[in-house]
């Protein structure tokens, strides 16, 4: 058997240009990601924000991993949180994502939670949670990313996900896969 010659891009000559910050969002808006809220306690108040950038890292043991901008209203509170929620939403939780993706405003107002026996708030009537230990923050560019020791999962009510892609929220169901 004879192994396949390997293609390899033209060798570049030069400095190619430093990729600028729209340059990269651009192409970001091109990847769908789900919609998910994280949410924290702060002394008594509830913290919480929308996240696209959930990602699960490994099964054994259980991690997932977000980023957070360094200027978000949220990171003062979750640079000291010791444990936090993630509540995945569901295609008709719009409202819910754009009011926790808001700043100024209480965004736990008009929105079914709860505080969990460990502490945590939660949101009610999501297709799934998870509770987590906050093990490491991670300063990356203008942002953190915070990896969480997964200890506890719910599934909630079955429905399609919600996801984030282009500047616009889209729903994936039965009829989506190809």
């Amino acid at each position: 058997m004879t192994a396949e010659p390997c293609t390899r891009a033209p060798q570049q000559t030069g400095t190619p240009a430093p990729v600028t910050s729209d340059a990269f969002r651009s192409i970001f808006r091109r990847h769908p990601a789900g919609v998910a809220v994280v949410a924290l306690r702060d002394g008594d108040r509830p913290v919480g924000f929308t996240a696209t950038s959930v990602v699960s890292v490994s099964a054994d043991p259980a991690l997932v991993t977000f980023s957070v901008a360094g200027t978000s209203s949220s990171w003062s509170a979750l640079s000291r949180a010791r444990s936090l929620t993630i509540g995945f939403l569901a295609a008709e939780q719009v409202d819910v994502s754009a009011r926790f993706a808001t700043s100024g405003v209480d965004r736990f107002a008009g929105v079914d939670w709860h505080w969990l026996p460990t502490g945590e708030p939660v949101l009610d009537d999501v297709p799934a949670w998870i509770r987590g230990d906050v093990v490491d923050r991670i300063p990356v560019g203008a942002s953190h990313l915070v990896v969480v020791h997964v200890r506890e999962t719910a599934q909630g009510r079955p429905g399609a996900p919600l996801v984030y892609h282009d500047r616009a929220y889209h729903a994936l169901d039965e009829g989506s896969a190809l």
